[in-house]
């Protein structure tokens, strides 16, 4: 990661040092991805200028009372309340570092809240738009057999880009039809994978092993050029197969994880397994799908109960 940016700050160098070890250490430590690492490098950025505006020169001189400041700042300048809770996410975890590298008495961030907001639910794909989706991906040639691999494994295992880019040869037990993911914070699961997927995947290794040749790449999924398929790559081939099927909006990899935990929960109504399927640390981020199976429930409810419309008010007639 360039650290231009910080470095052309004129903040003070204990702030600009302190910043570039957190930042470096995302990567070497907690191997998170490009895209997360550039948000926190954006987020870090804004506290430094905040700082160097109100000539704070050390992080022990960083109260709470900076971190309100900060967030009611980019909220007078119209950030949303959710890029401001990212923001201070960012800082939370900053400052954490910092307890340890610098050993800071204590995390000004921690318990700072950001302006209250909805929570966007997440963009689904009913179980026939995907049933569709995966019939119409072309496989008459060798990159349609791959990206047929690439959508059945995203949509039988919930699967982040991330991960999936990540995934090498090894990493799948045939056997025990799961994969093994390394996902964020460079925590390792394990997720089944459905009988499609892997079919689709022993096709894709057959043309893999003809690209590839004597080279030793590990990647499942490669390009043309033998190199890793890359997020952006993927990304691109799944907007294309969206519409080519002439689907509503632009299809990307995060629809596939949506839309497998909404099908897993509607079926079977654990949201535990769902939380373990999807890797998410905290079971609060995975309840979200609750309130995506309670919508259903809704619309069903009010086209089926014989008085689940809205009362009539009288006509001035009848009264």
């Amino acid at each position: 990661m360039s650290f231009a940016k910080l470095e052309n700050l004129t903040a003070a160098p204990e702030l600009k040092t302190g910043a570039q070890r957190f930042l470096s250490q995302l990567k070497t430590q907690k191997h998170y991805s490009t895209h997360t690492e550039s948000n926190y490098y954006r987020q870090i950025l804004r506290l430094l200028k905040f700082l160097q505006e109100r000539d704070v020169v050390r992080w022990d001189q960083v109260k709470p009372i900076h971190l309100r400041q900060l967030s009611a700042f980019y909220h007078r300048k119209g950030l949303s309340p959710r890029s401001i809770a990212l923001m201070l996410s960012a800082c939370r975890s900053l400052f954490q570092f910092l307890i340890r590298d610098l050993e800071l008495p204590s995390n000004p961030a921690k318990g700072v809240k950001a302006p209250k907001f909805d929570r966007k639910l997440p963009k689904t794909i009913d179980v026939d738009q995907v049933n569709a989706l995966l019939e119409g991906i072309d496989e008459g040639d060798d990159i349609g057999v791959r990206d047929k691999a690439v959508a059945e494994l995203f949509y039988s295992s919930g699967m982040r880009l991330a991960e999936l880019v990540r995934l090498n040869i090894e990493d799948i037990d045939w056997s025990d039809r799961t994969v093994r993911v390394t996902g964020k914070g460079n925590k390792t699961r394990y997720v089944p994978v459905g009988g499609y997927a892997l079919e689709a995947i022993r096709e894709w290794l057959k043309i893999r092993g003809v690209w590839l040749g004597p080279d030793e790449n590990q990647a499942l999924f490669i390009s043309q050029r033998n190199g890793r398929l890359s997020p952006r790559s993927i990304q691109q081939r799944l907007a294309h197969w969206g519409k080519m099927v002439g689907m509503n909006g632009r299809l990307h990899p995060h629809k596939f994880r949506h839309s497998c935990a909404t099908h897993l929960l509607e079926s079977s109504g654990d949201l535990r397994a769902v939380q373990e399927l999807l890797g998410h640390a905290d079971l609060s981020t995975t309840q979200v799908y609750t309130h995506l199976d309670f919508q259903q429930l809704a619309r069903v409810y009010d086209k089926a109960h014989p008085r689940a419309g809205k009362k009539k008010s009288p006509s001035k007639k009848e009264s």
